[in-house]
C-alpha cells in the first residue's frame, strides 16, 4: 500500500524557517519522482519543488527560488522541504506527491499542476505570521 505522510508544519514569524519531511512507503522510493505542492483556500494547487528520481531538482516557483531548498534521502524513503526568510504569502498546506511512473522523469516538464502525481499525502500546514 502506496503511502506519504508529511509533518513538519506549524506557525512561524516573518522572517523564520521551517522544514517539512515527507516519508514514503509502499513502493521502490528511489525509483519514482517525488513533489512538494502547496494550497490556499480559493486558490490552484501550485508546485513548489520536484525531485527526480535520478536526481535532477527544479523549483516552479520564482517566489521560492533562492528561500526554499528540496532534498532526498533515499536511505530514509523521505523528501525534505526547507523553508527560510518565510513570509505570509507562503501560508499553505503544503503536499507531497509521488509520481505516476517508475523511473520516469518529471522535473524538467509541466510537472506543476500535479497532474504527473498520483499518490499525495493529508499535508501538512504552514502559518507564518505577520
Amino acid at each position: 500500500q502506496v503511502q506519504v505522510v508529511e509533518s513538519g508544519g506549524g506557525v512561524v514569524e516573518t522572517g523564520g524557517s521551517l522544514t517539512l519531511s515527507c516519508t514514503a512507503s509502499g513502493f521502490t522510493f528511489d525509483a519514482y519522482t517525488m513533489g512538494w505542492f502547496r494550497k490556499v483556500p480559493g486558490k490552484e494547487r501550485e508546485g513548489v519543488g520536484c525531485l527526480d528520481w535520478d536526481g535532477e531538482i527544479t523549483y516552479s516557483e520564482a517566489s521560492v527560488k533562492g528561500r526554499f531548498t528540496v532534498s532526498r534521502d533515499n536511505a530514509k524513503n523521505t523528501i525534505y522541504l526547507q523553508m527560510n526568510s518565510l513570509n505570509p504569502e507562503d501560508t499553505a498546506m503544503y503536499y507531497c506527491a509521488r509520481g505516476l511512473r517508475k523511473r520516469y522523469g518529471y522535473c524538467l516538464g509541466s510537472w506543476s499542476g500535479g497532474r504527473d502525481f498520483l499518490y499525495w499525502g493529508q499535508g501538512t500546514q504552514v502559518t507564518v505570521s505577520s
